[in-house]
């Protein structure tokens, strides 16, 4: 993990604003989402899940962990707690499980100019998400602590609707608003927008190995943070959890929208002017490829 680690030579300062951008932009997006209304063509509905590739890209380009943390926190303050609602134990369930998917997908790219990668990367990190949040669903029908309401007595069924509803956020929100855009930004922007906003891009001429990314320690990580989701999905079903909804939902969605776009371009443009005063330049690195 030493060796990966490298990759990454932002300062404290330039991590905490990747941190803010990561927040600040993807909780305007979700909240862009909730305008969005769904389509239903029959018993199948198609709606936007979540624009995942902003924080793909950000991990992708400046540092996974960060970027990671940002969107997690972003969705849970301008997507709840800004709209005047908190779900408890539940929102930790969505902040492990979208952290743990966000950070492997930035860590698997170890070159962001190879669209193989980044396309590898960017739908691996859907389906982990996804995978776990319906890991989490049909565990909490199977012992008990959730009824299933569409066929009331068959814990089977859960298994058969929860599968579908996978396929489809991954067919649908995964592909058109996942993987296509971070296929298309990543390679684009590496080696451009980091110089403008202050940051040295991550070196792509290093070269590791799948067993020096994926390890044992990452897994069993990975594997923790998905129980612990598990765990504190299944205390937002019982008496220990405590939520939390104003009912003004929809009068607050365009404050959460205004605060999270002030602050996306408030740190954007500090990033610049710490850019200019320090003056720093670099290669556009994609063309000494």
């Amino acid at each position: 993990m030493n060796q990966i680690q490298k990759r990454y030579v932002l300062t404290s300062s330039q991590k905490m604003m990747v941190f803010i951008l990561s927040m600040s932009l993807y909780g305007l997006s979700n909240m862009i989402t909730e305008l969005v209304p769904s389509i239903y063509v029959g018993p199948v509905e198609f709606s936007i899940e979540y624009f995942a590739f902003i924080p793909l890209t950000l991990a992708m380009l400046f540092h996974p962990l960060y970027a990671a943390i940002g969107a997690s926190l972003g969705e849970v303050i301008f997507g709840e707690i800004m709209l005047g609602q908190f779900g408890g134990f539940g929102e930790v369930e969505k902040f492990l499980s979208f952290s743990l998917a966000i950070f492997i997908a930035g860590t698997l790219v170890k070159d962001p100019t190879n669209r193989r990668q980044v396309g590898v990367a960017a739908i691996s990190g859907v389906v982990i998400h996804q995978f776990i949040s319906m890991m989490v669903d049909i565990g909490k029908v199977w012992i008990g602590v959730e009824e299933l309401e569409a066929v009331s007595g068959l814990a089977e069924s859960v298994v058969v609707i929860e599968g579908f509803s996978f396929l489809n956020d991954i067919l649908f929100s995964g592909i058109l608003f996942a993987l296509l855009p971070t296929l298309y930004l990543v390679p684009r922007l590496y080696g451009k927008i980091e110089p403008l906003l202050g940051m040295k891009p991550r070196d792509n001429t290093m070269k590791f190995s799948t067993s020096e990314i994926i390890t044992p320690r990452l897994i069993s990580g990975g594997v923790i943070l998905a129980l612990l989701a598990f765990c504190s999905e299944v205390l937002s079903e019982t008496d220990f959890n405590r939520e939390w909804d104003s009912g003004l939902e929809g009068s607050l969605i365009w404050v959460s929208i205004a605060l999270s776009a002030i602050i996306a371009i408030i740190t954007i443009v500090y990033l610049l002017k710490r850019k200019t005063k320090t003056n720093v330049t670099y290669p556009d690195l994609r063309e000494t490829q």
